[in-house]
């Protein structure tokens, strides 16, 4: 279903602006931007990894740092190819959980990974998006009040938790809790966590102004960011095909409700899902080389 709705999105855009964004978009990536797309991947990357490193490290998972690049790297291209944008993840959760001989530590250690990220990324997009003018400037006080009930919600929740008892609840409730305390809040984890992700949504910024930038779109940067960003929190839904789709879908509304074009939200879009994708053919790599390591069996005649 989750398919289904990216396909949709993607067919309103097409019946709305037709192909032509699209593929113009794609013809006009060049060489700088490709360089600029693959040095950007490779920071953010490696940040991604030092993030789930410390993560895995505080729930008492070992995770060396070369080896969490090279599945964040795999993960990268897993997510940017296959339908959800979210399988390359469940793949390097469940491979890292097995070879560390603990696949729930190892499930939990990408999940709290991931939240931390999505958390900083929300965040900076509130404090941007009320410094800067944007389409839903006028609705970000709502948006602020509700993350902090919610955020004051949750801490409440934790402090009431029951110790004791043997419900799935409590005892996944208690293991959050746990886990939040040890592998996100601990003394050596926070700052690295809170840093890491903070470079990464950089990065992701400044691969999509590279992408608007190679559209065409010539608008100054303070109009350009809140724009990108928007697009950047769509990626979060998980309805997309190959990474397509909402981020396309809010790119058009917010650039044409910023007094810009759709088309150019569209090519901006396109472009940017392009360059990721290039960013992490290393990925791929890695997952060929993976493969060529499997020994082949061979059927006895």
């Amino acid at each position: 279903m989750r398919t289904l709705a990216g396909l949709a999105v993607l067919a309103a855009l097409v019946w709305s602006v037709g192909t032509g964004p699209f593929l113009a978009g794609l013809r006009l990536i060049d060489g700088p931007a490709i360089a600029a797309a693959l040095a950007i991947g490779l920071v953010t990357t490696v940040c991604c990894a030092w993030r789930w490193a410390l993560v895995a490290e505080g729930l008492g998972v070992r995770l060396p740092l070369r080896v969490a690049v090279a599945h964040c790297y795999r993960a990268v291209f897993l997510n940017s190819t296959l339908p959800g944008g979210v399988l390359g993840d469940v793949h390097r959760a469940m491979r890292h959980g097995r070879d560390a001989g603990d696949v729930g530590r190892g499930v939990r250690a990408v999940v709290w990974e991931r939240t931390a990220g999505q958390v900083v990324q929300l965040v900076i997009a509130v404090l941007v998006l009320a410094a800067l003018p944007s389409p839903v400037r006028r609705y970000l006080p709502a948006v602020a009040g509700a993350l902090l009930a919610a955020g004051l919600g949750l801490v409440l929740l934790a402090r009431v938790a029951p110790r004791g008892g043997t419900s799935a609840w409590g005892r996944g409730l208690r293991t959050g809790i746990a886990d939040v305390r040890a592998g996100l809040l601990a003394r050596r984890t926070w700052a690295g966590v809170l840093v890491a992700s903070a470079v990464v949504v950089a990065g992701h910024l400044a691969t999509f102004v590279v992408a608007a930038r190679t559209a065409g779109a010539d608008a100054p940067l303070t109009q350009l960011v809140p724009l990108t960003l928007l697009a950047l929190l769509a990626m979060g839904v998980p309805a997309n095909v190959g990474g397509f789709g909402p981020r396309e879908g809010v790119a058009a509304w917010a650039f044409a409700a910023a007094g810009l074009t759709a088309a150019q939200g569209v090519a901006a879009a396109t472009v940017y899902g392009a360059l990721v994708l290039v960013a992490s053919l290393p990925g791929a790599a890695v997952l060929l080389r993976r493969q060529l390591r499997i020994p082949r069996t061979h059927c006895a005649p």
